[in-house]
C-alpha cells in the first residue's frame, strides 16, 4: 500500500494517545480557524469548513470547543492568526514527503522542519520539489475482513468512486473532492464500516520499501514531522509491505 493511506492508518491507530497529549485537538482547532477565517463561520457554504467540523466531531471534540475555534476564525473571538505553508522534501530512500504546515511563526517552523528532517535520515527540498507528485483527493479505507468485494465495488462505483484499489489487507476507494462525502454517505447509510476517510494527498507513483531498517527509518521521520506542532499533514509516496510493517510494528 502506498504512504498515504499506509500512513494515515498508523497515524489513526495511535491517535488515542495523540489525543490524550492534546495534540489531535490543537491540529483540529487551527484547522477549524483558518477555514472559518477564509471561507465563513456557516459549515453548510464552507466545505473546508465541514470537513474540519466532522474531522473534529469524528475525535470526540466538544461541542463548545469546536464553536469557539469556528468564532476565534470568523473574527467573533480574539484569536492567533495562523499562516498555510506547505514543506517539502526526501526522507531515506529517497521517499517524497510533502508536508502541510499552520503556523504563527514562519522562521520557526521552518526551523523545526528541517532539523527534524536531517536528524532522521532525510533534507528539506525547495518549494516545488515533490508537490507535483502528488494529487489531492478523498479515500476511504476498509479492512478486508469487514466487507465484501463485490458490495465494496458496487457502492462504490455507483456513487462515483474514481477507483476501487486492492491493498494487502486493505481496500482503498479513491475519490475526486468533489464526490467524497457523497461516496462516504453511501458506505455510511449500508453500514459499511471503514477504517479511515479523509481527504489526502495521492501520489501519483510510489517507492517501494524491501527492508526492516529503512521503513523503521521512514517511519520514525514521519512520526517525528507528524509530532511537531506546526504540521498539521505529512503525506509521503513510500510503500511498505504489511509483513514489514507487521514485523517492526
Amino acid at each position: 500500500m502506498s504512504g498515504h493511506s499506509k500512513w494515515s492508518t498508523i497515524r489513526h491507530k495511535k491517535g488515542a494517545a495523540d489525543a490524550k497529549r492534546g495534540k489531535i485537538f490543537t491540529k483540529l482547532i487551527k484547522e477549524i480557524m483558518v477555514a472559518a477565517r477564509m471561507g465563513g463561520a456557516d459549515p453548510g457554504a464552507n466545505p473546508r469548513l465541514r470537513a474540519a467540523v466532522l474531522a473534529a466531531k469524528a475525535e470526540n471534540m466538544p461541542k463548545e470547543n469546536i464553536e469557539r475555534a469556528i468564532k476565534k476564525g470568523s473574527g467573533e473571538m480574539e484569536g492567533v492568526n495562523y499562516e498555510e505553508i506547505n514543506y517539502e522534501g526526501y526522507g531515506p530512500a529517497g521517499v517524497a514527503i510533502l508536508l502541510e504546515i499552520l503556523t504563527d511563526n514562519r522562521n520557526r517552523a521552518a526551523s523545526e522542519v528541517r532539523h527534524i528532517f536531517s536528524r532522521n535520515g532525510g533534507n528539506m527540498g525547495e518549494a516545488g520539489c515533490v508537490a507535483w507528485m502528488f494529487d489531492k483527493k478523498g479515500t476511504i479505507v476498509f479492512n478486508k475482513e469487514n466487507v465484501s468485494e463485490e458490495e465494496l465495488m458496487e457502492v462504490a462505483l455507483e456513487a462515483g468512486a474514481e477507483d476501487v484499489r486492492d491493498a494487502e489487507s486493505q481496500f482503498e476507494v479513491v475519490t475526486s473532492l468533489e464526490d467524497f462525502n457523497a461516496v462516504k454517505e453511501a458506505f455510511d447509510e449500508k453500514g459499511m464500516t471503514y477504517e479511515l476517510a479523509e481527504i489526502t494527498m495521492v501520489p501519483q507513483t510510489t517507492v517501494p520499501i524491501s527492508d526492516e531498517k529503512t521503513a523503521m527509518q521512514i517511519l520514525k521521520l514521519m512520526d517525528a514531522l507528524e509530532d511537531n506542532d506546526d504540521v498539521q499533514h505529512a503525506y509521503a509516496n513510500f510503500d511498505i509491505p504489511d509483513e514489514i510493517l507487521n514485523a517492526i510494528a
